[in-house]
């Protein structure tokens, strides 16, 4: 007889990987929201009353991942309640109000809160538990690991348009496309995403049965050093990429004379060069089975090219040398970001997938929010060098402890 969940596994129907495409889409378009923001809002920031400050900026770039891990976990719950695509549904009506807000924000704090109520929209467990639903488990790690990748691709083009888009129409324009991006996102979970089936009550408590006791769904989640591994890395990594772009757009100003309206070129110059030197190494990464390898080498790269940063800020670096350390940059957080994901959906228990994808992407919103909040503080008291430099040994703290060999599944 076949068991509850292949009975259920066999109820979906669709094309595994058109499903994981479009879910990784409707991830990368939220992401967006975050990343198009990143290299115009803290310098459109001190044009607004109340924006001088950088704590203030940092708070602006930051709050969207405050509110975001405060919303992961409750709305991760509720949708394995009332389903998954009602909640999708609700958080990007919530993202696209925050970007209408921010298009029209007349001051620093109206910006805050508009920015708070996009990252209140967090989608990101459910969207990876939808995932989950309606892909069989030999598929579900590409999936996973599809999702990452669609993060750091959405990373790169966000860089590369923002400027541009900026230059053009201006914050309110920026802000708006963050919006339509949302609504698109909206549309392609609607037509191009099909429903799981519903579990009936019988079928869950039947599920509740054959789980494993209490205690043990929390372990799995909390309290696993392999998992933790992988939890304080996503942390640390947006950490310090949120903390950068505090005063990377600046630097960028002032080291190479580039205005902000032309940030996009040097940004789709060097963002390119990543892309396409990451492909060879996810490549080793999983056909050749050294995941680990590639993981600690793009670590230490990020230490390194955070080091790199700190001497240009206090040198004043040619743009060269400030575009070769941010093709460096761009390369390790792109390998990271498309690594992580695939190696926890491996190591995590099957029955509490969902939920540790949660807690992950928790950690994640978390280091999005310090980054910003923090970051902003660090660049205040230190200055542009102590921020990188705290940041490279955020990095090298990270290298120590990231696992040496792939990790084994909790048991």
């Amino acid at each position: 007889m076949l068991s509850l969940s292949n009975r259920r596994r066999r109820a979906v129907t669709g094309d595994e990987r058109g499903v994981a495409v479009r879910l990784a889409l409707v991830y990368a378009l939220r992401m967006a929201g975050l990343f198009l923001a990143l290299p115009v809002l803290a310098e459109h920031m001190r044009t607004l009353p109340g924006g001088e400050e950088k704590e203030t900026i940092g708070l602006a770039l930051g709050v969207y991942g405050l509110t975001q891990a405060l919303f992961l976990l409750p709305l991760g719950w509720v949708s394995d309640r009332i389903g998954r695509k009602p909640v999708i549904y609700f958080g990007l009506a919530l993202f696209v109000a925050g970007g209408v807000i921010a298009a029209f924000a007349s001051t620093a704090w109206e910006m805050v809160a508009a920015r708070a109520l996009q990252g209140a929209g967090a989608i990101s467990a459910a969207v990876t538990a939808l995932v989950a639903d309606l892909t069989t488990p030999t598929y579900r790690t590409k999936a996973m690991a599809l999702i990452g990748a669609s993060v750091g691709l959405s990373f790169v083009l966000s860089l590369a348009i923002a400027p541009l888009l900026y230059g053009v129409a201006g914050i309110k324009g920026v802000f708006l496309t963050i919006s339509a991006l949302g609504v698109t996102a909206a549309v392609v979970v609607a037509r191009g995403v099909p429903t799981p089936p519903r579990v009936n009550r019988e079928e869950r408590a039947l599920e509740e049965e054959e789980k494993r006791p209490i205690a043990r769904f929390w372990y799995s989640l909390l309290g696993h050093r392999q998992l933790w591994r992988l939890h304080l890395g996503v942390f640390v990594l947006h950490f310090v990429q949120m903390a950068m772009w505090v005063v990377v757009p600046r630097l960028l100003v002032e080291v190479g004379g580039v205005s902000l309206s032309n940030h996009w070129i040097f940004y789709g110059v060097t963002l390119g060069i990543a892309i396409a030197a990451m492909g060879p190494a996810l490549l080793i990464a999983e056909r050749e089975g050294r995941i680990a390898e590639v993981y600690r080498i793009a670590i230490l790269l990020l230490a390194v090219a955070e080091v790199l940063l700190a001497w240009i800020a206090e040198e004043g670096e040619s743009i060269f040398g400030l575009a070769a350390v941010l093709t460096l940059f761009f390369w390790a957080f792109n390998v990271l970001e498309a690594t992580q994901p695939s190696w926890l959906s491996r190591a995590a228990l099957p029955q509490y997938k969902g939920a540790t994808l949660g807690v992950y992407s928790t950690l994640q919103s978390l280091g999005l929010f310090a980054g910003g909040a923090i970051g902003g503080w660090l660049s205040a008291c230190f200055g542009s060098m102590g921020l990188f430099g705290i940041a490279a040994v955020l990095a090298l703290l990270w290298y120590a402890w990231a696992p040496r060999a792939p990790l084994l599944a909790v048991k």
